[in-house]
């Protein structure tokens, strides 16, 4: 099965300017996603699709592979999708899934890229799947930058939101409170047919591509992970991931 990765970035952002390239230890932050994502060994190969050059000359210099795209996408999966089908012309070979790993993941894992894709390995009817963890603070809950995402009882997405979901006003036991981590397997078609899609009401509101599989009746199956893993939306996150990522035995194999 030909499973490959592909890690969407630019440059142009109004929350933080230049975000692939600001340093973490030393490495642009796109580096350590890049790198850390070649070492799960079910993906055949990873790939950074970009309109910068600059972040195209970075990753050249360290070896990676770049797929250049449009300067003209909103999303990160209309960028993927431009990817995937540019690959597939380049390597003359079809994809099966494709893994979008967004680029301000700097922390994620092999484990996780590992588990997020045997939902669609194993039953036919799952076409697209996201990472989960437990949400551990109320600031976390509380803070837009963080997608938080309610599931059913078989995980399967209810809604995703920045606003705190569930509301904790009226149930006071502990609750499962969940947010979503970007590493996001399609199988190809699937992709495909997504991005054919119009953008829908709610998947504008809250500003999160999930919510147009949901309005149009479709599934998203959430995989629970367990390690600790933060997504970097600000300077004060980068220097937040960076005392993380200090301790971090990966971080070592590769820096």
């Amino acid at each position: 099965m030909n499973i490959i990765g592909i890690i969407p970035a630019r440059l142009a952002s109004s929350r933080f300017p230049n975000k692939p390239l600001a340093e973490i230890l030393g490495m642009p932050m796109i580096g350590h996603v890049y790198l850390r994502s070649k070492m799960c060994p079910d993906l055949m190969d990873v790939y950074v699709a970009t309109c910068d050059v600059e972040i195209k000359n970075y990753m050249e210099s360290i070896g990676g592979k770049v797929i250049m795209t449009s300067d003209k996408h909103e999303r990160a999966s209309d960028r993927t999708a431009e990817g995937l089908l540019k690959i597939e012309k380049e390597t003359n070979k079809k994809v099966d899934i494709v893994v979008m790993i967004q680029g301000d993941e700097p922390m994620v894992t092999p484990q996780m890229i590992s588990e997020s894709i045997k939902p669609l390995m194993s039953n036919d009817g799952i076409k697209v799947c996201n990472l989960m963890s437990r949400i551990i603070s109320k600031e976390e809950h509380e803070d837009p930058n963080e997608i938080k995402v309610v599931v059913d009882k078989n995980n399967f997405a209810l809604y995703f939101s920045r606003e705190p979901i569930p509301s904790r006003k009226k149930v006071q036991k502990d609750v499962p409170l969940y947010k979503q981590v970007c590493v996001i397997p399609f199988e190809r078609d699937f992709l495909l047919q997504y991005n054919s899609m119009p953008s829908t009401t709610l998947e504008i509101i809250e500003s999160i591509d999930m919510n147009r599989i949901l309005e149009n009746g479709m599934r998203v199956k959430m995989v629970y992970v367990d390690q600790l893993t933060y997504s970097v939306d600000t300077k004060v996150d980068l220097v937040h991931a960076a005392e993380l990522m200090k301790d971090d035995p990966l971080t070592g194999e590769y820096l």
